[in-house]
């Protein structure tokens, strides 16, 4: 392990590798994780990446644990979009993440952190999460034989309930009444108070697992033939993804392995949508103020505070980036537009990106000339109370071939 030091991102505590520590004492910043990049670039290269197992754990040197807890996590494709690249006249990627264990990009942080849960020793993991990070733990805390708590907003999906079961969560749906998120505050209480071991997705509460969030744009890069878009669209509920991408494609330059990096663009629902506020209204990185009660279709990005925005603010200004809200009906159409076209079928907050790029590309805040990848997040199935409210759902049909063919009007 390549760790040198943990770091707070706001208070400048440090801590070693050899701590087996969770958040800073104040329980105010992350823990951001430095590595001796000197010592990885004499014994990682892009022949050993190459030849090596598919997967997250292939960068294990860029990683800070030495366990492995594995689903099959990672090693998503990245697919021309042909049918909507020719139709929106731009080149399109699609990073398909649905194709992980648990069917959401969070089987990366998540895989990272239980890993170091195994390494420590933990006996029960908590988080707080609306769905799809709470899957996540669930799953690979099965694997690992340690017990998962997950607590979630009452109006989580019931099929990503149902998923957290299957898994054998202990699971407690907690009522949401204020702005605060109670999911947080009882994950940070029975952290202290029971030693529980938190993995959300956001780093204050766990700076390991959000190094698995890079992986994406090491995959992402070497789909490319060891080069990077020239946009990347993500999009944000607590800003983990986004930050840990940036920082991903930076350590893949600072190792010579791509010549440059994305601009990066943020996409948030116009129902929740703390971080574009902040963004186009100037503010520094820890000047995020909190939405709110959030109001949205997407509901995995329904973080009234981004927890990791003020890296998620950083890495937008560093790449020379934007940030853009996109309504639900926005949101649905390109849902619509992605499983017609593509064949990809993903949830509201999946698919989000791509409603970003439709936008930012109408605006022209984006040339047709470039090359951009859109990150889809999660699978259709997780959310699919949203789809049947909306959706027509078919009649039941005599089985008379007249009838049949009066109905399909073809």
């Amino acid at each position: 392990m390549y760790v040198e030091k943990l770091v707070c991102s706001r208070c400048g505590e440090v801590h070693y590798p050899d701590e087996k520590v969770f958040f800073c004492s104040r329980i105010d910043g992350r823990l951001d994780i430095y590595y001796d990049y000197d010592s990885i670039s004499d014994v990682l290269t892009r022949d050993l990446i190459e030849n090596r197992k598919k997967g997250i754990w292939r960068y294990k040197e860029l990683l800070p644990t030495r366990e492995e807890v594995y689903l099959g996590e990672g090693n998503t494709p990245l697919i021309k979009a042909r049918n909507l690249s020719e139709e929106l006249h731009i080149e399109i990627y699609l990073k398909d993440e649905t194709r992980n264990p648990t069917w959401s990009f969070k089987d990366r942080p998540i895989a990272v952190g239980v890993a170091k849960g195994v390494e420590f020793g933990v006996e029960v993991a908590v988080t707080a999460s609306s769905g799809n990070a709470a899957a996540s733990l669930a799953a690979f805390s099965a694997r690992a034989g340690i017990k998962s708590v997950a607590f979630v907003p009452h109006f989580s999906g019931l099929g990503k309930v149902a998923q957290l079961i299957m898994y054998g969560a202990k699971v407690v749906r907690l009522k949401w009444t204020g702005s605060e998120d109670p999911t947080v505050r009882m994950m940070k209480e029975v952290a202290l108070r029971y030693n529980w071991y938190p993995v959300p997705s956001f780093g204050p509460f766990n700076p390991y697992q959000f190094e698995g969030n890079k992986t994406i744009s090491y995959e992402i890069a070497e789909q490319l033939s060891w080069t990077s878009p020239d946009w990347i669209m993500i999009p944000v509920g607590g800003g983990g993804l986004l930050a840990g991408s940036w920082k991903g494609f930076k350590e893949f330059r600072e190792l010579d392995f791509i010549p440059d990096v994305p601009r990066i663009a943020a996409v948030q629902p116009e129902g929740n949508a703390p971080l574009v506020r902040a963004f186009k209204q100037g503010r520094g990185p820890f000047d995020i103020e909190p939405w709110g009660e959030p109001h949205t279709i997407a509901t995995g990005l329904e973080d009234p505070y981004p927890w990791d925005g003020d890296a998620a603010l950083t890495a937008i200004r560093e790449s020379g980036g934007t940030a853009v809200s996109v309504s639900d009906d926005e949101i649905l159409e390109s849902q619509k537009l992605l499983a017609r076209r593509e064949g990809i079928f993903a949830e509201p907050s999946g698919v989000a990106s791509l409603a970003g790029m439709i936008k930012l590309v109408k605006e022209g805040s984006i040339d047709r000339g470039d090359k951009i990848v859109v990150l889809i997040t999660g699978g259709g199935l997780k959310d699919m109370d949203v789809i049947l409210e909306r959706a027509e759902i078919p009649p039941v049909l005599e089985p008379d071939v007249n009838v049949v063919m009066s109905y399909l009007g073809l």
